[in-house]
């Protein structure tokens, strides 16, 4: 596959009247053309502020991209994203890269109809008419499962259940067929049952229209029918980055390893207890000098106080930043 976003060394920092926040420190990864990377991590990991970083979504003051580069390819153009205008940005961000947002109901306009919310933006970067974005905002409408769509073009959002409300923040994002489509935990205020009809949603928009997807979230157990590959954030930082599977049979971070700990299993027995995994994320008001999960690591050794580690590969398509080998259970590479 093609590479379609490449991001390295990017930095992101607020600054707030406590101090300077070192939210984002260094993240690196891919994305490829049509596949889906899924970012875990608990709240406070990094996963939103990273991919917002991206498209210009950070508020400046008092948030602030400090360093790094991503490099966005669509066929024989690459532009880095992080050195556009903000009008270049504001383009880009329409027509080639969709955004989810987690909370639909915070995200519509509450005066405008939904029709108008999804039309405006194919009248805006693609140039449609305002009969024919009607037309095609009707046929989105219905491919996102939007029942008696032509009448529903004129609701407002308050009109619209939770699930209703993100089928419609879907098709906004689908509107202008974009190369990437960021979806930031679309699921997380939505009962079981719509949670997994907007799964399969966004699988099957995204093999119709062949978009990249980036899904945000907090829970790996969402992420095993859903993603290619999987990023695994911890204080701003990535600590494991793999396809999968396996990253499911061969978690190589003691991070990854506590989270897929917490859960839930369908064939556990009724009296066996979920692990926790004790302690708390680190102070991003101090600038990362260690390895952040160190303190609640219970694989940590000497070199993991001194000093960062790297991503380091343990496998054809995975890395892990860490200097303990758990499989091993030993330093690795003589750390």
């Amino acid at each position: 596959m093609e590479t379609i976003l490449e991001v390295k060394g990017l930095v992101t920092r607020f600054y707030s009247i406590d101090g300077v926040v070192h939210a984002i420190n260094g993240v690196n990864f891919e994305l490829y053309e049509g596949e889906t990377l899924a970012v875990v991590g608990e709240s406070g990991s990094g996963k939103s502020v990273t991919m917002m970083s991206l498209v210009g979504l950070i508020p400046m003051p008092p948030g602030k991209v400090e360093a790094g580069e991503a490099i966005f390819s669509t066929g024989e153009t690459a532009i880095d994203l992080l050195s556009l205008s903000e009008e270049g940005i504001r383009h880009l961000r329409g027509s080639q890269i969709g955004f989810i947002f987690q909370d639909p109901i915070s995200s519509l306009n509450p005066t405008m109809t939904i029709g108008k919310q999804i039309a405006e933006s194919m009248t805006e970067h693609l140039g449609l008419s305002t009969s024919a974005a009607r037309s095609r905002t009707v046929e989105l409408l219905r491919n996102v499962g939007i029942p008696d769509a032509e009448r529903r073009y004129s609701s407002y959002p308050h009109h619209f259940s939770g699930g209703m409300r993100q089928r419609v923040m879907i098709a906004i994002a689908m509107a202008c067929q974009p190369k990437i489509v960021i979806a930031d935990e679309p699921t997380t205020a939505l009962d079981v049952t719509v949670q997994a009809q907007i799964v399969d949603l966004v699988k099957r928009l995204q093999e119709q229209y062949g978009a990249a997807v980036v899904w945000i979230t907090h829970d790996l157990g969402v992420v095993a029918g859903l993603a290619d590959r999987v990023l695994v954030m911890y204080g701003g930082t990535v600590v494991e980055s793999a396809p999968v599977d396996e990253l499911y049979e061969n978690p190589q971070h003691p991070y990854t390893l506590g989270l897929l700990k917490a859960i839930p299993q369908l064939d556990a027995s009724g009296d066996e207890k979920l692990e926790s995994i004790e302690g708390s994320p680190p102070d991003l008001l101090q600038e990362l000098a260690l390895c952040p999960f160190a303190p609640r690591c219970a694989y940590a050794f000497d070199r993991c106080w001194e000093e960062l580690p790297p991503a380091i590969k343990v496998g054809a398509q995975h890395t892990a930043a860490c200097f303990y080998d758990v499989e091993k259970g030993g330093p690795r590479n003589g750390a």
